[in-house]
């Protein structure tokens, strides 16, 4: 997401026809099973690679190369990358529905999977595109119409999973295991980027064509990650709200998933970790989530004034081949993975809001290393690698930690609506970055896409001011 997901964030979950047999439930008043807390954890983690796949033709860089090839203006790349965002206004509503049904697994079916399956609709539309019964304006627009609805759709179900998973990772152990998780859909990336990129570049039909394939491979692996949701141990939204001080996740368990973890036993277990109880006050009357949404909001504004117009810069104005392209994304990805069990360990040793700030300071100069690339060999073959590596390295520690430091500032109550809250702000702030920042590189005047990239950095500096303020749980 800088996609997201993730990113995101993402942020990552979904559906498909209805499973014979409901996902297990547990009961509100009983312990939840060391066997059912480890088959949780890993299918959630294949959940993460199978989507990493279907991501590879919803989003990123194969999804920017095939707007460019239909000849998209800069306008339709802001309104491509602030529609995800700006969707996430619909979660506080997403949130509301989830907590009124009875089973975060099916409401994850319903929102989810219908989503992933709208995206065949584009893989007609390329296919008419081929047989001359549209043109690519209309494509262009079919495209950008998928993109909205599937993401509000997923964006109905996105709090209701992130609470779903937040209540079967025992906090003390939330770092390392969403940094291996993460780590798996990466490495996917690592391997699959390339491989695409280089499949849509010399696919005998035509790079539009090749794109189609790729898509429709990764909606089939999308589908099938929607079913490894099925072996995660369900919860009822209704009891959890009810019995929130009574989900046990004991110290026997996090000692199990401790081991599942670390791959070895005799780990000493740790204290309690049921998450703070929601305080009588409302969602805005509670100062410290309030400072943390600041810093989300202008955080997300920050950053998408120029991270939605990188690919662009290098798939149009240096007007470099996707392959090229794919492979500078590959080396991100490696350094994601690499890094991610890193800050996923320091995370849980000295917490997350110190890795933001400081990483965070490192983030906001990195738009100023773009300045002055160009199409040498020297910036194709070591610049521009080295800038991918240093970018996937640090937004591993940015997206890990922003998911974390939410999970430890939400209470346990109606936790959906404040992880919802949280979304809609950032989504808005985000998308308006994304605007803003597609019009301005129209304009000269104002320096084009280096000058935007270099109000973005300033932008992201200020952004941190707030997060000073902001206190972690627990630390």
């Amino acid at each position: 997401m800088d996609i997201v997901q993730v990113e995101t964030t993402v942020p990552l979950t979904l559906e498909i026809p209805q499973i014979a047999l409901p996902s297990p439930t547990i009961p509100p008043n009983s312990r939840i099973p060391k066997d059912a807390i480890r088959t949780s954890l890993k299918a959630s983690t294949t959940d993460s690679v199978l989507a990493a796949v279907y991501s590879l033709g919803t989003g990123g860089i194969l999804l920017s190369n095939f707007l460019v090839e239909l000849g998209a203006s800069p306008v339709v790349f802001g309104m491509l990358c602030s529609i995800p965002m700006l969707v996430n206004l619909i979660q506080p509503l997403g949130a509301y529905l989830s907590e009124r049904s009875t089973s975060r697994f099916q409401y994850s079916l319903r929102t989810h999977g219908v989503g992933r399956l709208l995206w065949l609709v584009l893989v007609i539309g390329i296919a008419g595109v081929s047989l001359g019964v549209i043109n690519t304006h209309q494509l262009v627009i079919l495209t950008l119409l998928i993109v909205l609805f599937s993401n509000l759709l997923g964006g109905l179900g996105a709090a209701s999973w992130l609470s779903w998973v937040a209540m079967i990772v025992p906090r003390q152990l939330r770092g390392r295991y969403f940094g291996i998780r993460n780590s798996a859909a990466s490495l996917t990336n690592l391997v699959c980027v390339p491989v695409a990129g280089l499949f849509v570049s010399h696919w005998y039909g035509g790079s539009l064509q090749g794109y189609g394939v790729v898509l429709l491979v990764g909606i089939v692996f999308g589908i099938v990650g929607l079913g490894c949701q099925y072996f995660q141990v369900d919860m009822n939204p209704r009891s959890q709200n009810t019995y929130y001080g009574k989900l046990p996740q004991t110290n026997e368990i996090e000692q199990e998933a401790r081991e599942f973890l670390a791959g070895s036993k005799g780990e000493s277990s740790v204290e309690d970790s049921t998450p703070p109880v929601a305080p009588a006050s409302s969602i805005w009357k509670n100062s410290n989530f309030l400072r943390f949404l600041l810093y989300f909001s202008f955080w997300a504004l920050a950053v998408n004034l120029s991270s939605p117009f990188f690919n662009l810069y290098m798939l149009d104005t240096l007007d470099l081949d996707v392959s090229y392209v794919t492979i500078y994304n590959s080396l991100q990805a490696g350094a994601t993975l690499l890094m991610l069990i890193l800050w996923g360990k320091l995370a849980d040793k000295i917490g997350n809001r110190p890795i933001l700030i400081g990483i965070g300071i490192l983030v906001a100069a990195t738009p100023l290393l773009w300045l002055g690339i160009g199409v040498n060999s020297l910036d194709i073959w070591l610049w521009l690698p080295l800038l991918h590596i240093l970018t996937g390295g640090t937004w591993a520690a940015i997206d890990l930690c922003n998911n974390n430091i939410q999970l430890a500032i939400a209470p346990t109550k109606n936790q959906s609506i404040y992880f919802a809250i949280a979304a809609a702000v950032a989504g808005g702030s985000g998308a308006l970055g994304a605007t803003i920042g597609s019009f301005i590189i129209q304009f000269a005047q104002f320096g084009g896409l280096l000058g935007l990239f270099a109000l973005s950095s300033l932008f992201r500096l200020v952004a941190l001011v707030p997060l000073l303020f902001v206190k972690e749980a627990g630390r």
